[in-house]
C-alpha cells in the first residue's frame, strides 16, 4: 500500500461560472496526513470529491503513485471515504455495513471475515457487530464509517469533516483516536476539516484554502508560527491573532495611540501587525519600555485567563495567570513576536526570527 497523491492546477468552474478551485496543487506522501483546513465554501469538499472521482476537475492533473485518474471511475481508484454524515445503511447490521463493498468486489469470503475481524479490533467494534446504525451512538457510527473505508484496504483515505457531528468532549476523544490510528496504520489521508484546532492536531501538513485558492501548505508548527498571509494568521491559532494597522515611523508602529518596535524588515507606507495573544507579557507593575492598558474583558479559560485590553485607542487580547487583575495593566510586546503583514496586499513582510 503506497498513496502518493499529486494534483496539478486543479481547478472546478461549475455551471453559471462559479469558480470553486482556483489553480490548487498539492502532494500527499505515502503515509501522511494533508489537511484541507478553510472555511466553509472555500473549496476543500469540491477538492475531496474531485479526488473521489464524484466531481470532474474543469482543468489540472491528479494523479495516485504516479498513473493518472482523470478517467478512472470512482470504483476503482481505490480510495476509501468516510463521509460528513457517515452514510451508513440503517437497514444493516453493523457487520453488513462492513462486508458490502467486499462481498460487491467478490472478495473471498474468508478473507472478508478476517478483514472484518481485523477492523473491529482497531476500531473497538466487537461488541457492534450484530447492532444496527440506530442503536449506536454519534461516535460508534463514526467508527463504523471508518471501518468500512478501512476493511477495503485502500491505497488513500478520504475523509470530510468526519468529526463535525459530535459534541466537543467526544470530538477531542476521536481526534485522538484517530491520531492514533494513522500513525499505526501508516495511512496515507487526505483530510478536511475548517476545524484549525483539528487540522493541527492530526496533521503532518496543512493546505490553507480560501475562496478557492490554496495560500499556504505547511507543517503545522509552520503554520501557526510563520502565516504567510493575513487570513491564515487570523484563521490559524486559538485565542486568535489580535491584529492592529497603523503606519512605520522610525522603526516603531504607530497605531491609533500608541507604537510597538517593529522587527528589522522591510515595511511599507500602511501595516497590519499581527501578535498572538500568549506572546503577550502581562504585568500589574509599570516598568520602563512597557505600554499601559486597560482591562475591557476578563474570559476564564482555566488555567489561563483571556484578557481584551485597550491600548491607546486599540484593542488587543492577551493569556494571563488567572488571578484579579486592576484595571490598568502593563505590557511588554517583543518585535521578535510580531507578525507584520502589508496593508496592501496582507502579505507577510517580515520573518519571524523565533
Amino acid at each position: 500500500m503506497q498513496g502518493e497523491l499529486r494534483g496539478k492546477g486543479i481547478t472546478k468552474i461549475f455551471p453559471g461560472g462559479a469558480r470553486a478551485l482556483d489553480d490548487v496543487s498539492f502532494s500527499v506522501s505515502p503515509g501522511r496526513v494533508l489537511t484541507l483546513l478553510g472555511p466553509s465554501g472555500c473549496g476543500k469538499t469540491t477538492l475531496l470529491r474531485i479526488v473521489a472521482g464524484l466531481e470532474s476537475a474543469t482543468s489540472g492533473t491528479l494523479s495516485l503513485d504516479g498513473e493518472p485518474l482523470e478517467d478512472v471511475p470512482p470504483g476503482r481508484r481505490d480510495v476509501g471515504f468516510v463521509f460528513q454524515n457517515y452514510a451508513l445503511y440503517p437497514h444493516l447490521t453493523v457487520a453488513r455495513n462492513l462486508t458490502l463493498a467486499l462481498q460487491a468486489r467478490k472478495v473471498p469470503r474468508a478473507e472478508i471475515d478476517a478483514r472484518v475481524v481485523e477492523a473491529a479490533r482497531l476500531l473497538g467494534l466487537e461488541r457492534l457487530l450484530d447492532r444496527r446504525p440506530r442503536q449506536l451512538s454519534g461516535g460508534e457510527q463514526q467508527r463504523v464509517a471508518l471501518g468500512r473505508a478501512l476493511v477495503k484496504r485502500p491505497r488513500l483515505f478520504l475523509m470530510d469533516e468526519p468529526l463535525s457531528n459530535l459534541d466537543a468532549l467526544l470530538r477531542e476523544e476521536m481526534r485522538g483516536e484517530l491520531k492514533a490510528l494513522f500513525e499505526k496504520l501508516g495511512a496515507t489521508v487526505l483530510y478536511v476539516t475548517h476545524d484549525q484546532g483539528e487540522a493541527l492536531s492530526l496533521s503532518d501538513e496543512v493546505l490553507v484554502l480560501r475562496e478557492g485558492k490554496a495560500l499556504q501548505t505547511a507543517s503545522p508548527l509552520e503554520l501557526y508560527r510563520r502565516p504567510l498571509d493575513l487570513f491564515t494568521a487570523t484563521f490559524v491559532g486559538s485565542p486568535r491573532m489580535s491584529v492592529l494597522r497603523g503606519r512605520p515611523e522610525n522603526g516603531h508602529f504607530a497605531g491609533r495611540g500608541m507604537k510597538l518596535v517593529l522587527p528589522e524588515g522591510p515595511v511599507e507606507d500602511e501595516l497590519y501587525v499581527g501578535i498572538r495573544p500568549e506572546d503577550v507579557d502581562v504585568t500589574a507593575e509599570p516598568s520602563s519600555g512597557r505600554l499601559p492598558a486597560r482591562v475591557k474583558l476578563r474570559e476564564p479559560l482555566g488555567d489561563r485567563l483571556l484578557l481584551t485590553l485597550l491600548v491607546g485607542e486599540e484593542s488587543l487580547r492577551a493569556l494571563a495567570a488567572p488571578r484579579d487583575w486592576p484595571e490598568m495593566v502593563f505590557l511588554h510586546l517583543s518585535p521578535e513576536k510580531l507578525h507584520v503583514f502589508s496593508a496592501r496586499t496582507q502579505k507577510r513582510l517580515v520573518p519571524l526570527v523565533t
